[in-house]
């Protein structure tokens, strides 16, 4: 019962960081509450705290009266006068609760509504903290590794998670490590902070860029957009304010001095710098850069472009699995098929893939049609492996298609 309890308050405050109005005012609400339990009511109760010494004082107010009728708030006047004779009637008098008053089970109670509150201000100031930090980079360190997620601690020993699906496939973290991410959402689930991380995010290249960059830092330079598939490529789209800078140039740098830093933080995901555009057959060739489009046609209403290509062509546009052509759609919103025009001389024996719309399903042909085969010949041409990687199709259907399209020409 000796125990002093303020000093077991103040090993709170200096570890949890909390202010001191914030802390006297929780020492004060939990004493009221219970004294309110004690004695029905805490209203004529003084509360003195001076964390700094770390003591407390409690002076309970009665009334001197001649019948008592509540005796939380009154006290007779033949017992105050037991204690001190010259009280009267109508006179208050204060008495001095202790500790020990407050009984074992009383002073457990006071620790444990301490201890909840000071808990319930930690997530508070830690939500506080950061529900305004959406989008800006956040650097941290490395406190546990999981199967799932990835537990970074900040400066104040705060923790923020990482999931395994907002890092790059290639990620590998151990404890101690130092880790760059965008703080990607931060949520209230069943009343505790929750801090997600993102390392996929397109906005993490984009800070990425900021930091790198000073053009775009300065807002000379503007990223329209990002697209991004993490870890293998990305598309960054920007713009130019000043006609003497060159916005694609300054990205890159000197020998692709500032893009290098990016490239690694994202292991080595390759980045593509393109100037932006509002016209958009231009944006598009821009985006399926290297590959040089013959000639397209642009359905709003569905939102397709259909993109001709001389063969030669076609797996640049494509790119490796795909990612060249899939990052061009997403930068332009729309969705890009690839047709192959015949070259003087090529064999114009051949039958595009539509016409085989009764034998196989129309799922397939899209699929197909979207690696740049549109035609019969165009599929026999690739190995069964290279068209499972590239289309997404497991091998048993690729080789399915293959045999009835060979038979056509058998």
């Amino acid at each position: 019962m000796e125990v002093n309890l303020i000093s077991t308050f103040a090993e709170f405050k200096d570890l949890k960081n909390i202010d001191r109005p914030t802390m006297m005012s929780v020492l004060e609400d939990i004493f009221r509450t219970q004294l309110a339990r004690m004695y029905g009511s805490a209203d004529n109760f003084d509360i003195i705290i001076n964390i700094d010494k770390g003591d407390f004082e409690i002076w309970r107010n009665r009334e001197v009266v001649e019948e008592v009728e509540d005796p939380n708030t009154q006290i007779s006047l033949d017992e105050v006068r037991k204690i001190d004779p010259s009280y009267e009637i109508g006179e208050d008098y204060s008495e001095e609760v202790r500790l020990s008053d407050f009984g074992r089970r009383g002073i457990l109670n006071l620790r444990q509504n301490l201890q909840a509150r000071i808990t319930d201000i930690e997530k508070a100031n830690l939500y506080n903290k950061y529900k305004d930090r959406t989008g800006d980079i956040f650097s941290g360190e490395v406190y546990q590794v999981w199967k799932r997620e990835v537990l970074v601690m900040d400066e104040d020993g705060n923790e923020l998670i990482l999931p395994k699906s907002e890092q790059i496939p290639s990620d590998y973290f151990k404890k101690g490590d130092t880790v760059r991410a965008v703080i990607d959402k931060v949520e209230m689930k069943n009343g505790t902070p929750v801090i997600t991380l993102s390392r996929t995010s397109p906005m993490f290249l984009e800070r990425l860029f900021e930091q790198e960059v000073p053009e775009i830092f300065d807002g000379l330079i503007t990223i329209k957009k990002v697209v991004r598939i993490p870890g293998e490529r990305a598309k960054v789209a920007v713009e130019s304010y000043d006609e003497r800078i060159d916005p694609v140039g300054a990205c890159v740098g000197v020998k692709g001095s500032r893009i290098h830093g990016i490239v690694r933080e994202l292991r080595n995901e390759n980045i593509d710098v393109i100037n932006w555009t509002a016209n958009t057959q231009l944006l598009i060739q821009r985006a399926l850069a290297p590959a040089k489009i013959s000639s397209m046609e642009i359905n709003e209403q569905t939102r397709r472009i259909r993109v001709n290509l001389l063969p030669s062509e076609v797996s640049l546009a494509i790119g490796k699995g795909g990612y060249n052509i899939k990052l061009a759609g997403m930068l332009c919103g729309y969705e890009i098929d690839v047709f192959r025009e015949k070259e003087n001389g090529e064999d114009e024996e051949d039958v595009m893939l539509s016409e085989f719309n009764d034998e196989i399903d129309d799922w397939i042909i899209a699929a197909l049609q979207g690696i740049g085969c549109d035609t019969a010949k165009s599929v026999l041409a690739l190995p069964v492996s290279e068209i499972t990687k590239r289309a997404d199709l497991d091998e048993e259907t690729v080789t399915e298609v293959q045999k009835i399209l060979r038979a056509e020409f058998e």
